[in-house]
């Protein structure tokens, strides 16, 4: 594929593929959080000790997974003319990617919230649980959870629905156009809410974060502008914009930052774009040299895999192991992270090698076939973030993508 204004050759590459590091940091947060969620009860007042306020932000990982999505899948349609390539082979792309881990996490989470332990205070999933879960419609409608960490798939389907009008309006219209048109609906609603403090619930999230994943898409620009606009600080400039929200959370406290995640949210997503624009275009490099070695670039291509089989795991650890063990509080952390940290990364390593790899490598059932019945499968593709929402990305002869993970709420 030819990479009109974007980095070239390995170099290029290399930059990209640090997208891979931020991704995999990302997710080992988010089962941090969890292990941190479920040790203490009371969230976002928890009972935790205030040296373990940091873990307290799985929301924001939400928001940079959606925010690096955006940018992930923008960054093939930016090269060419911010088109997407066909409705339907961008959808059949997304759900030959994403669905097949998702139904595999979605299997094993029924059995264990059925077996082992629920995974909501609804209690057990229901027959309504795998209708809802298994069409991933559970940004629309209401069942008991299987896994608390889906609900960030729906609303990422959701905007995969909605990406191809999204580059449409990009391209007619201009990136301004576009981010008035998804944000100025959501500051409304926001500020028309009872002392401009709109309270969500469980659903009907994806509309107030379509502008985090606008904002991601707007910052994939950055891989095809000029030299003099890639040499811009792009790092210095998300510090800059990140400043007010960390002085503000600084000032307001942690738990006020949790109950105002409706602007926060909104916030942020302008600091984490320049992140995603500093690291695609190689600064600082001692950040994307960090971000590119092995130990990072393996762990950003399964992340996707760790995303959706952690919860259940960390859960099965706190709340049936570990009170063998230890007693309340604090040893449970402890316990949590020395045993659900290591098995929830090996076990995401090993569920990728079975669900992710053959779909990352194959682009058919006739493929997908084809490479199990062979003794050896040699990898196909490239590992250069294009087209995707937090995965990994291919070029035109095997495609590899992106994907996003997000925290439970």
């Amino acid at each position: 594929m030819r990479q009109e204004a974007g980095p070239s050759g390995a170099q290029g590459q290399r930059q990209l593929v640090g997208l891979d590091g931020l991704r995999g940091l990302a997710a080992l947060y988010v089962v941090l959080f969890h292990c941190w969620l479920y040790t203490f009860p009371g969230y976002p007042d928890s009972s935790a000790p205030p040296w373990l306020e940091p873990l307290m932000f799985g929301r924001l990982a939400v928001v940079f997974f959606l925010v690096l999505s955006g940018f992930s899948l923008a960054i093939s349609p930016a090269r060419h003319g911010w088109r997407s390539g066909g409705v339907g082979r961008f959808l059949r792309h997304r759900a030959w990617r994403i669905l097949p881990p998702y139904w595999a996490a979605l299997a094993m989470s029924l059995m264990i919230s059925w077996l082992i332990v629920p995974a909501s205070h609804s209690g057990p999933p229901t027959g309504t649980s795998i209708l809802v879960y298994g069409l991933v419609a559970q940004d629309t409608f209401t069942a008991p959870t299987p896994n608390g960490a889906f609900w960030s798939i729906g609303v990422e389907v959701e905007l995969y629905l909605l990406f191809p009008l999204l580059l449409f309006v990009r391209r007619r219209m201009g990136a301004a156009v576009l981010v008035a048109c998804v944000t100025i609906p959501v500051v409304t609603r926001g500020l028309a809410a009872a002392n401009a403090s709109p309270v969500e619930g469980e659903n009907w999230l994806a509309p107030h974060l379509a502008p985090v994943f606008v904002a991601g898409l707007v910052g994939a620009a950055v891989v095809t502008a000029s030299d003099r606009v890639k040499r811009l600080p792009w790092g210095w400039f998300a510090v800059l914009a990140a400043l007010p929200v960390v002085a503000l959370s600084a000032m307001q406290g942690s738990v006020w930052t949790v109950k105002h995640y409706f602007w926060i949210d909104l916030a942020s997503a302008p600091a984490m774009s320049m992140l995603l624009a500093a690291v695609a275009t190689g600064r600082p490099a001692i950040l994307v040299r960090l971000l590119t070695t092995r130990p990072m670039r393996s762990l950003g291509s399964f992340s996707y895999s760790l995303y959706l089989i952690h919860l259940p795991i960390v859960m099965t650890v706190v709340r049936r192991v570990a009170p063998l063990f230890v007693p309340p509080g604090l040893p449970v952390f402890w316990f949590t992270l020395i045993v659900a940290l290591p098995v929830s990364v090996l076990g995401a390593w090993l569920f990728s090698k079975i669900f992710e790899v053959p779909f990352k490598r194959n682009r058919s059932w006739r493929s997908l076939i084809g490479d199990l019945s062979r003794p050896s499968a040699q990898t196909i593709g490239t590992d250069s973030p294009d087209d995707d929402a937090g995965l990994h990305v291919t070029s035109e002869a095997g495609v590899k993508e992106v994907h996003h993970y997000g925290h439970h709420r």
